[in-house]
């Protein structure tokens, strides 16, 4: 039932409108003065609140101000004996849900209560689904305990608080994406958008469309303005991975956004501002990328104001069997099998391998295992065996695997990143670099 407060020093008029809301099932409570409804509202937080504008200790349109400060879910109607429009307008930007006149028709009351209750449950379900997400993508959600770890999540506490940019580098799958999740989660911008972009994953072109979006007739097919992924991270965090592979002609443009906040739409002379906050990650060396021209001096220094870099899990075997008891729940309820222990022997087999793709690999290696086990505990009869190149450097390695799963898509590039989990911009990079053609 959903619970009201009226707050009126006129006791007919209040104890009237108690009786109709009553009847409509409502609790009601009722408070003479503000300083009564204060000790209420500390108690019970009611959904609504229906409050006159003049009190005796105080005006209504204040008090709005006050109670949206305090308790920004619970939503406020205020009433007036005589309407006044400026009182109006500014009970409206203090947060009021609606403003009217006392003595309208009582009937209109009912539909307009039922409304304001009805928002106040909303927002109530968005902050507890907001609070979900949050936990889920809190730090808390990070497994690991050896000393590197816990290492890189202290550094990434420190910085979560402010609104400093953040470059977090380290070698594919160690975490970077659920890093800059758990920063956005634990930041005063935590109620708005994380938005997130693998830089390699587009040319140029599109990634230049998909970070600045475009005006109409911009280019063949733009049929209307679209919303770029700066606007769509407004008061919000953008997470910009494999920033390594950014062109450099773009590096330029995001300068000036981290700079000045401003940019402009492709094909669009409208000058635009957003308020950002940015977490860059990569797994390239961008000292020698700038040495290679490849990468913007004053752009790396402008992210690398703090970095953290996040340890490969050779440096945190320790880990490993609590990332893998992890991911054997995880898996286990999404096939809804019931394997509840994973055995001594799979744990020492795991703990001792080299894991070049980190906790990506190790990841797909438990969920292969999930689905090969018909029993309740994973043995090491369903991990990979190992191959003739395990003993080979890990460019070797890589260069062979790229070889095969290339043969296997017979050479579609487009198919071949898509198995690998890379963005086709990087796949035709290290083709290059492994002179494969």
């Amino acid at each position: 039932m959903p619970s009201l407060l009226i707050i009126d020093d006129e006791d007919k008029l209040r104890g009237l409108l108690a009786r109709i809301l009553r009847l409509e099932a409502y609790d009601v409570k009722e408070a003479a003065s503000l300083q009564t409804a204060r000790q209420l509202i500390a108690k019970e937080e009611p959904a609504l609140i229906i409050c006159d504008v003049k009190l005796p200790d105080g005006n209504g349109v204040e008090f709005t101000s006050w109670l949206k400060q305090h308790y920004p879910v619970i939503e406020i109607i205020l009433l007036t004996a005589y309407g006044n429009i400026g009182d109006g307008i500014q009970a409206m930007k203090n947060g009021a849900f609606d403003y009217i006149t006392k003595g309208e028709d009582n009937n209109k009351i009912i539909p307009l209560v039922q409304r304001a209750v009805e928002k106040n449950k909303l927002r109530i379900q968005v902050n507890e689904l907001l609070a979900k997400v949050n936990k889920h993508y809190s730090f808390q959600s990070i497994i690991g305990k050896s000393a590197p770890i816990l290492s890189a999540i202290a550094a990434a506490q420190r910085v979560a608080s402010t609104n400093t940019t953040v470059l977090l580098t380290g070698e594919t799958g160690t975490g970077k994406e659920v890093f800059a999740q758990a920063i956005h989660a634990d930041s005063p911008r935590r109620k708005q958008s994380f938005v997130a972009i693998n830089c390699s994953a587009f040319t140029k072109d599109l990634l230049e469309n998909e970070l600045f979006g475009h005006k109409a007739g911009a280019f063949t097919g733009a049929l209307k303005d679209g919303k770029g992924l700066l606007e769509e991270a407004d008061k919000g965090t953008l997470f910009l991975d494999e920033m390594g592979d950014m062109p450099v002609e773009l590096q330029a443009k995001l300068l000036r956004v981290l700079e000045s906040g401003e940019f402009y739409r492709l094909g669009d002379n409208q000058l635009r501002k957003v308020d950002i906050r940015l977490i860059a990650a990569t797994n390239r060396d961008l000292q020698k990328e700038m040495e290679a021209g490849r990468f913007r001096e004053d752009l790396y220094y402008r992210l690398s104001v703090f970095q953290i870099e996040l340890p490969p899990l050779r440096e945190r075997r320790e880990d490993i069997p609590l990332l893998a008891v992890h991911f054997t729940k995880q898996f286990a309820a999404k096939t809804n099998k019931k394997i509840n222990q994973v055995s001594a022997a799979y744990l020492n087999q795991i703990t001792s391998m080299k894991w070049k793709g980190n906790i990506r690999e190790l990841k797909n290696c438990i969920e292969r295992s999930v689905i090969l086990t018909d029993g309740d505990e994973l043995d090491p009869s369903t991990l990979p065996a190992i191959t003739e190149t395990a003993g080979l450097d890990l460019a070797s390695i890589e260069k062979a695997h790229i070889l095969k799963v290339l043969q296997l898509c017979n050479q579609q590039k487009a198919e071949t990143a898509r198995l690998l989990g890379i963005g086709l911009t990087t796949l035709y990079r290290k083709l290059e670099d492994y002179g494969i053609h």
